[in-house]
């Protein structure tokens, strides 16, 4: 069972970023099923919600390091890895489609 000082999905900082990298992938998905991969003059609106989720996570996963690898590097980098993997899975078909 895990101690009450060590870092899970549970806690808000942990789960957060998952989501934010999940809402941006959905996004783009969306976006690529409804539009296609065509060129657009100007960055519509999934460019932005994408762009404000994925930089929105920045200061969540920071936190996150900075009050847990100190204190429990053991359950906090596992954390850390599934939330550096959610935001390649979001950005790739964004380098993949050259979008």
């Amino acid at each position: 069972m895990p101690s009450i000082h060590a870092p899970s999905l549970k806690q808000l900082s942990a789960w957060l970023p998952l989501a934010m990298s999940f809402t941006a992938l959905a996004i783009v998905l969306g976006h690529l099923a409804m539009f296609g991969i065509a060129r657009e003059a100007d960055e519509g609106a999934a460019a932005h919600l994408f762009q404000l989720l994925m930089a929105g996570q920045i200061p969540v996963v920071a936190f996150f390091a900075i009050k847990w690898l100190p204190a429990n590097p053991r359950h906090a980098l596992p954390v850390l890895a599934l939330q550096v993997v959610a935001a390649i899975a979001a950005f790739a078909p964004v380098f993949y489609f050259h979008l």
